[in-house]
């Protein structure tokens, strides 16, 4: 059945891009990431594009163009859309090349010069008129919430081998609930949530806001300037130098004079320890359930983020809730 479904869908997007003329083209699979989602190069007669392929039953393809659409409308460099397909989930969108900023970063380009450009689009998006002026969810405390329980239905039992009980869980999701309470009624922000090396690129000469391009905004919601902004400079994947983390900080609030800067770092640390609770339960998930196992090796980076942001005193309670059930957390392995 597996075998029909995937010679069905491959059927499927063979059909889609003859209705566009590239039945001709030569084709590139591009390594697949943690989504659902899948990517193809498109080469024919020195043109280049990308099949987006984005199965209805499992991504959102109406957000994806929707957003797009939003993002280029605001001012923000994003991929061209050629042609879509919204029932059966294609789309052939702009090639951008390979110059993520991940990969530029292990080229030697300066890593500071990178971080800044992504900061720069942040203070554009934070401060563009209109930017919440989509029809998104918000994103609140049941969806903050709901994406923190990742921690303690799959990191903590993979951690010490053994499920949380009732009483742990609720402990820790009423901790979280109570120290997100007042971040999640913010609405002041499109959050893009995967803000980080990968999903950024330069597509042109010059390195400058102008030229990077973003990528995998599809789920963005509307919520606190502070999630994006975290998510850049605690990155799941990469370590980012202090020297770079407090130049991200100094250009963003020298940009935004009018943000209350101690405020808005208090919101950091409870958005972090929640995104991090969040990566360290979904990189879990992807070994146990789908044996995607490479992801593993980032954990001893996500937990440290996370017991650094268990500092902040608003999340006394989590902190103590974590130590409870993880004994010498973030320092404990499976």
């Amino acid at each position: 059945m597996a075998e029909a479904v995937v010679s069905s869908r491959t059927d499927d997007q063979l059909d889609f891009i003859m209705q566009h003329g590239w039945e001709q083209a030569e084709v590139t699979p591009l390594i697949p990431d943690a989504s659902f989602r899948s990517y193809k190069r498109l080469a024919m007669h020195g043109d280049n594009c990308m099949l987006m392929d984005a199965p209805p039953a499992h991504e959102n393809l109406d957000a994806y163009l929707d957003i797009t659409a939003h993002l280029c409308g605001l001012g923000l460099r994003v991929p061209k859309v050629y042609a879509e397909d919204r029932p059966r989930g294609f789309a052939l969108i702009e090639d951008l090349g390979d110059d993520t900023f991940t990969r530029m970063l292990a080229a030697g380009v300066d890593a500071a010069t990178l971080y800044l450009i992504a900061t720069d689009i942040l203070v554009h998006l934070h401060g563009a008129e209109g930017a919440t002026d989509i029809d998104l969810p918000a994103y609140d405390l049941p969806n903050l919430s709901r994406e923190a329980a990742l921690f303690v239905d799959w990191y903590v039992p993979a951690v010490r081998g053994a499920a949380v009980s009732p009483d742990e869980r609720d402990t820790f999701m009423g901790a979280f609930e109570e120290a997100l309470s007042h971040v999640a009624n913010d609405r002041r922000a499109l959050v893009l949530r995967d803000y980080h090396v990968d999903n950024l690129m330069i597509v042109g000469g010059q390195h400058d806001m102008a030229n990077c391009a973003l990528l995998d905004y599809q789920d963005a919601l509307i919520g606190s300037p502070a999630y994006d902004l975290i998510s850049l400079i605690e990155d799941a994947r990469c370590d980012v130098p202090q020297a770079v983390r407090d130049a991200v900080l100094a250009r963003y609030f020298k940009a935004r004079p009018e943000v209350d800067r101690e405020a808005f770092i208090a919101d950091m640390k409870l958005l972090g320890a929640q995104r991090s609770a969040k990566i360290a339960g979904i990189f879990v998930r992807l070994s146990r359930r789908d044996h995607k196992h490479v992801y593993l090796k980032h954990i001893p980076r996500v937990a440290a983020y996370i017991d650094g942001c268990l500092q902040a005193p608003q999340l006394a309670r989590v902190r103590a809730s974590v130590h409870a059930m993880l004994p010498g957390f973030p320092d404990v392995t499976f």
